[in-house]
């Protein structure tokens, strides 16, 4: 196994909440509006120090979609998933973008998500649509 290589991301972050590794700028997100499993999740333009894992069709609650879930490379822990390719149209704008789920990361000021019982859905995705 070689060196690890970790970017450290300028300007306010998302990090892991196991290893602290940054994943994401504040700057990159595209909607709050998403959910998991186990409540809130953000889409991102783009994030860092990840892995992805292999792809699998999953229904989600906008249709169906090609996904990968999303690995911190500082210590393996699943932080999200990745969007291969939209079946639907009108769902196009998520390819190539990731979710993180908030209970499995930091927020910029060092926050943790817990979630309520409430927002605890099955299925996820988001839910506004663009």
């Amino acid at each position: 196994m070689g060196r690890l290589f970790v970017v450290n991301l300028e300007g306010r972050c998302y990090t892991c909440k196991h290893c602290k590794t940054h994943l994401a700028l504040v700057a990159d997100i595209v909607s709050k509006g998403f959910h998991s499993k186990h409540g809130k999740a953000y889409l991102f333009h783009k994030v860092a120090n990840v892995s992805v894992g292999e792809k699998e069709d999953r229904m989600m609650i906008t249709g169906l979609h090609t996904v990968a879930d999303i690995f911190c490379v500082g210590c393996g822990s699943i932080v999200g998933w990745t969007y291969e390719t939209a079946h639907e149209k009108n769902q196009k704008y998520k390819e190539g973008r990731s979710v993180l789920e908030r209970i499995k990361v930091f927020g910029p000021d060092g926050s943790l998500y817990f979630p309520s019982r409430e927002s605890q859905i099955s299925g996820s995705d988001a839910d506004d649509a663009y």
